[in-house]
């Protein structure tokens, strides 16, 4: 029997600097039995964002029991001690609810944030490698040896999070099995999905590593017979141009319609392997959406146990 897996929602961008906004918006989430909130991870993008962490941080005190969630943290912009100390911090004010999902940051907003901090963008994994080697001991308080040679205990310290690892190319998956407790796709198919999973299982069991990780996967979702005008196509058109998708790929991918039909695809993911999934709101109407959601959660549980 596969299990339903968890879900997941992104914090819609246009209510993440509105803390009343957002905390009505957390409670919702919690209240219709969904999972957790994610938020993306920019220091500068093309539509304004807030930070991820206070984000994130609002939601958590509005909440007691959904997880939160980075999708993605972009860690290599970051100093992993100054990582370290939000991620630990974070853990205690929501009470060890935090998922850090890391990834390297794409090209798709371009270099400006990389140049700005003075990064280069071409050291992007190479500087996520080095700083997942050492943020668990970092955000758990251990004294640890930062790659200048420094030794650094922060306190008070926390449980680590969960680690997954975004991205859905072979690299990513070597990062998991190397590095994270979750691998992180997004945008995927679950031909795809199923394709990664016996690639990391064949990398961990070349590590010895017994423990496999869980897989995430990231997605968009929007329920109902009514349509936004032009919120869905949109998108599509974001998922081509952003991400490179085929056209034909990338008007399947979203998962749309009743919630009858949203399960059915919630259980194909799961069937492939995925364990959590966390879908962006396509459009507006988001009080409407959590509701379906949560309906087609419940009904692809119940087709699970029928």
């Amino acid at each position: 029997m596969t299990a339903r897996p968890r879900v997941s929602v992104v914090i819609p961008h246009a209510i993440r600097s509105n803390a009343s906004d957002l905390s009505t918006f957390a409670r919702q989430v919690e209240d219709a039995g969904l999972d957790g909130l994610f938020t993306g991870d920019h220091l500068a993008a093309a539509t304004p964002l807030a930070d991820s962490t206070l984000t994130l941080a609002v939601a958590a005190a509005a909440t007691t029991r959904i997880q939160v969630g980075f999708g993605v943290m972009v860690l290599a912009l970051r100093h992993p001690a100054w990582a370290a100390k939000q991620v630990a911090t974070l853990q205690q004010l929501s009470r060890n609810r935090v998922i850090l999902g890391v990834g390297l940051g794409g090209a798709a907003h371009g270099t400006a944030a990389w140049d700005a901090v003075g990064v280069p963008y071409r050291d992007r994994a190479a500087r996520t490698d080095a700083a997942l080697k050492i943020l668990r001991g970092l955000i758990e308080g251990k004294p640890t040896e930062l790659p200048g040679g420094t030794e650094l205990t922060l306190a008070p310290g926390a449980p680590p999070p969960p680690i997954w690892i975004g991205g859905g190319g072979a690299a990513a998956r070597r990062r998991t099995a190397a590095y994270g407790d979750g691998w992180f796709p997004s945008m995927i198919t679950p031909e795809g999905v199923a394709t990664g999973a016996a690639h990391l299982a064949e990398l961990c069991a070349g590590q010895g590593r017994a423990e496999k990780p869980a897989i995430a996967v990231g997605g968009s979702v929007l329920l109902g017979e009514a349509r936004p005008d032009g919120a869905l196509e949109a998108h599509v058109g974001a998922l081509i141009s952003g991400y490179g998708i085929p056209p034909r790929v990338a008007a399947e991918l979203p998962l749309t319609g009743p919630p009858a039909a949203v399960a059915e695809r919630l259980r194909s993911y799961a069937s492939a392997g995925a364990r959590h999934i966390v879908l962006g709101l396509i459009g507006d109407g988001w009080r409407q959406q959590c509701h379906l959601l949560a309906e087609a959660v419940a009904l692809a549980l119940y087709r699970d146990k029928a």
